[in-house]
């Protein structure tokens, strides 16, 4: 069973630019931007509660995870993991609903990744924040974040789930947090 160890920060924008001029200075490089939108399912065990089933779509391919929290007061959050590349995630949407699974949220991020020594760092943005995850064991988050100047940083304890439900917007029953569209003409008269 793969488990997670990971701790979650919330940034402001200038936390995120000292984080990211730290990680050049020592030489990591980042990531290309991603893009996901992330469906959140709800349904069957989901429903009790302590774990999750989300499919991801990300920069032309897709993920489906199935997450299940260890309980803890710990910042420093472990839970089961279970994930595998979708071919198909309309097929595999179509699957989950006809199983009786649906849509409960969905949220929109934009991430990049910088590998930092055994840790995998992401800074997310999201609709309504910036954020900052180190995922290692526990020994290697503690190195990464006195090297970062992050050992600091309160820990934000929600979830994105939870936070797209607390911030987002409900819309035919499914909450939602995604980035404002811009829209065409807007973006041709921004460029003349």
């Amino acid at each position: 069973m793969p488990i997670e160890i990971e701790k979650k920060y919330r940034l402001t924008s200038r936390q995120r630019r000292s984080i990211e001029q730290k990680l050049r200075q020592l030489k990591i490089v980042p990531n290309k931007v991603e893009f996901e939108e992330n469906s959140v399912y709800r349904g069957g065990r989901l429903d009790l509660g302590g774990c999750a089933l989300r499919l991801r779509r990300v920069n032309g391919r897709a993920i489906m995870t199935f997450k299940q929290r260890f309980p803890s007061k710990s910042p420093i959050k472990y839970q089961q993991e279970d994930e595998t590349t979708v071919a198909n995630p309309e097929a595999a949407h179509a699957i989950l609903t006809a199983l009786g699974f649906r849509v409960g949220l969905v949220y929109e991020k934009r991430r990049v990744r910088w590998n930092f020594g055994e840790a995998k760092l992401v800074i997310d943005e999201l609709p309504f924040g910036l954020f900052m995850e180190i995922e290692a064991p526990e020994k290697e988050i503690r190195r990464v974040e006195k090297a970062l100047g992050a050992d600091t940083l309160p820990p934000e304890l929600e979830t994105y789930p939870s936070l797209t439900i607390r911030l987002g917007k409900q819309r035919n029953g499914i909450f939602e947090a995604r980035f404002k569209k811009i829209r065409t003409s807007a973006k041709k008269r921004a460029g003349r």
